[in-house]
């Protein structure tokens, strides 16, 4: 049957069985699940990150963030969860599901380009406050 709200059930671990009309939410982890919003009964894992799905909590409501394109499923289906509410969208053709794939892959990439960058800067940073802290003891030294 189809889903028109999911309820948010904060949790350690995914549990194995998942109940319908639930969204596992596992902080520990970064991970969402629940069962497809269609009633086909496939498992939907949403990983989150930066690069791939965000939740907003406001109250005892949850919105995900973007929306959810089961198009590896043999449904096909793509919906919106917006305040536990499932918000269905269009059907998207396999062009637009081409270009959507693109684009978040895209996405990924450049999310993991700009934390390397960061991780480089730090790594820059500390290495000169190293170099700097060796000089400044050389400086010490011949001054003794």
């Amino acid at each position: 049957m189809k889903q028109t709200m999911l309820i948010p059930e904060y949790v350690e671990y995914i549990p194995e069985q998942l109940a319908d009309g639930r969204l596992y939410i596992c902080t520990q982890y970064k991970t969402i699940a629940h069962k497809c919003c269609c009633g086909c009964g496939e498992e939907v894992i949403t990983p989150l990150s930066p690069a791939e799905w965000s939740i907003r909590q406001e109250g005892k409501t949850v919105t995900l963030y973007p929306s959810i394109g089961n198009w590896s499923f043999k449904c096909q289906s793509h919906y919106w969860i917006s305040k536990n509410q499932v918000i269905w969208a269009k059907a998207m053709s396999q062009q637009e599901i081409k270009r959507v794939r693109e684009r978040d892959a895209a996405d990924k990439a450049k999310h993991i380009v700009h934390i390397n960058q960061k991780k480089e800067a730090q790594v820059i940073k500390e290495s000169k406050s190293f170099i700097k802290c060796l000089w400044m003891r050389f400086i010490t030294w011949i001054n003794q």
